[in-house]
């Protein structure tokens, strides 16, 4: 495995534990003196923000990679058999655009992580 693919790893696993971590962390506080209802303490540095926006990045990095790759095969593909242009254009439109739906829910579900309570 090469290293840039071990430091990717080792950011997404990094920000999956933040959003998984950073609601346990967040624990009742002990009430005041003369006050009857105890409130929630807010995670230090507001770490389900961080991982949410950490998150989100990672996400968004992964699908304009993944599109970019599409791109980059259809022009080589195009390059080498310009009579199949209709095809290939269509099928490299096809799968961006389901790269670029999952990317969107997937960001989606990073920010409600982030600001769920």
């Amino acid at each position: 495995m090469k290293a840039s693919a071990k430091i990717w790893l080792a950011v997404m696993a990094t920000g999956l534990l933040l959003m998984v971590v950073s609601p346990v962390m967040a624990q009742e506080g002990e009430a005041a003196p003369g006050e009857g209802e105890s409130h929630a303490v807010a995670a230090p540095l507001n770490i389900k923000a961080f991982g949410g926006a950490l998150g989100a990045g990672l996400v968004l990095v992964g699908g304009g990679l993944g599109i970019g790759r599409i791109g980059s095969s259809a022009v080589e593909s195009l390059a080498r058999q310009p009579e199949a242009a209709g095809s290939i254009n269509m099928a490299m439109i096809i799968t961006a655009a389901m790269i670029e739906g999952a990317t969107l829910f997937a960001v989606v579900a990073c920010f409600m992580a982030a600001t769920s309570k």
